[in-house]
């Protein structure tokens, strides 16, 4: 068998359950393309001449949850499968589905489909690939080719732009030229696309070990600067060549990106790719010291990133850990002549590893020097047995305990109370208590007695 694992063999037996009542059926798409692969299918839809309401009444737990365009979700197994209605697609109105759908047979739907490698179809009984559209051939050659004419196929459904970028880099396979002539003369398309759905291209994109080849099928085919224009417009933005001989700014950032390591988080990839978005919009040229200079470009960009990402739907916490990177990124230059207090509590923040990170490659696509990471690595190893951010030594609750009222001076003086606690001024609640007399000495000794016994 082509699949022997628990999910096909549930998969198998709906198959078989189909075929015992006489209909066709088969594995379809994606799984079978990732089978003659030799990975291992994360999921497995079912092809079958079935109708909806035929499906439903063989199996006890489904969901119609398409059932207009001929698909249902059958429960079996601990599995969910869907099952969908060999169909051929209407008219397509609005670049994403067709008006309406006609039931059809298994060569119709293969034709229907978007690339050859994903139009195969599996039968499980016979273990056999039932091939209409010469997906195979172009497995075996590594192409990802469009099924029949390709500026067809990109008008009907504006994803399958991106789409085909994703499975070339994913299956590090190569786009075959009328595929790529017709994506190049598409890519303006992608536009009429949801913001959220070309988010989740993207992402599995820079998520992917071969993420700069994503970068350069995204820009060479024109639809990079219809989806973010501003990492576009970092094409011949000069930068200073003392600190940056590698060359402008999205040289640099394409350099970044490739020194990721191959299994990192898509945010932190996000992250290196918009970095420096601020820099087109600051550039200027110092003539009295005949430099280049980006002033405050670390801001603007992190302004930037924010209607970015808001415009492509990211969740608030994904939005914050990107924006705070570029916001932070050129604060690092700073750290070694932070004070311990401010330096912990920099390195203390729950994203700082991204950001450090992001910092390493920063300095290796530029100027290669390693300084300031390195000396942060070892305060890392200094900080591992111990608390970054120690507890307080005092709190809110003892200074309500001492008479003082809750406000802006109460903040500032818990504060003041840790900061000298990370500097290493004062090690317990005695220098604590000694400190506060000072911050506030209508506090009398003997109700922090009291207090401290």
């Amino acid at each position: 068998m082509l699949l022997s694992d628990s999910l096909s063999l549930v998969a198998t037996k709906l198959v078989r359950r189909l075929r015992e009542s006489g209909f066709i059926a088969y594995f379809a798409g994606g799984c079978v393309r990732d089978a003659l692969l030799r990975k291992q299918p994360k999921d497995i839809d079912i092809a079958t001449d079935a109708e909806p309401d035929e499906v439903q009444k063989l199996f006890a737990r489904t969901v119609a949850v398409g059932a207009k365009f001929g698909v249902v979700r059958v429960l079996e197994g601990g599995f969910e499968f869907e099952v969908a209605t060999f169909r051929s697609d209407g008219v397509y109105l609005d670049g994403r589905r067709p008006v309406s759908v006609t039931f059809s047979s298994p060569e119709e739907d293969a034709k229907r489909r978007d690339f050859t490698i994903n139009g195969m179809f599996y039968d499980p009984i016979a273990d056999q690939v039932v091939d209409f559209v010469d997906g195979k051939s172009d497995l075996e050659h590594r192409l990802v080719r469009a099924i029949g004419n390709p500026s067809e196929r990109f008008s009907e459904d504006h994803l399958r732009l991106l789409r085909a970028v994703r499975f070339a880099v994913a299956l590090d396979f190569e786009i075959a030229p009328a595929t790529w002539k017709a994506l190049t003369e598409k890519a303006y398309q992608i536009r009429t696309v949801s913001h959220e759905r070309i988010r989740d291209e993207l992402m599995k994109i820079m998520g992917d070990p071969h993420r700069v080849r994503g970068l350069d099928l995204l820009d060479q085919s024109g639809l990079l600067k219809n989806i973010l224009p501003e990492v576009s417009q970092m094409h011949g933005c000069e930068q200073p060549p003392q600190f940056h001989p590698e060359g402008d700014v999205y040289v640099h950032t394409r350099l970044m990106l490739s020194l990721l390591p191959a299994d990192v988080s898509p945010l932190l990839a996000l992250s290196v790719l918009l970095h420096d978005i601020g820099k087109p919009v600051t550039y200027s040229f110092d003539e009295v010291d005949q430099r280049i200079r980006f002033n405050g470009h670390d801001q603007v960009g992190a302004d930037m990133a924010t209607e970015i990402l808001s415009r492509f739907r990211f969740s608030n916490e994904e939005i914050d850990t990107v924006v705070e990177a570029i916001r932070n990124h050129m604060v690092f230059k700073d750290t070694p002549n932070m004070r311990p207090a401010k330096l912990r509590r920099f390195m203390g923040r729950q994203n700082f590893s991204l950001e450090l990170e992001l910092h390493r490659v920063d300095c290796l696509g530029s100027h290669g020097d390693l300084q300031t990471y390195d000396l942060l690595i070892n305060k890392q190893k200094e900080f591992e047995n111990e608390p970054i951010i120690p507890p307080p030594l005092i709190t809110g609750r003892d200074l309500i305990a001492l008479g003082l009222k809750p406000g802006p001076r109460f903040g500032e003086i818990l504060e003041a109370v840790q900061t000298a606690q990370l500097d290493g001024e004062i090690k317990d609640r005695a220098g604590a208590f000694r400190l506060l007399q000072t911050l506030e000495p209508s506090i009398q000794a003997s109700e922090i007695e009291k207090l401290d016994r």
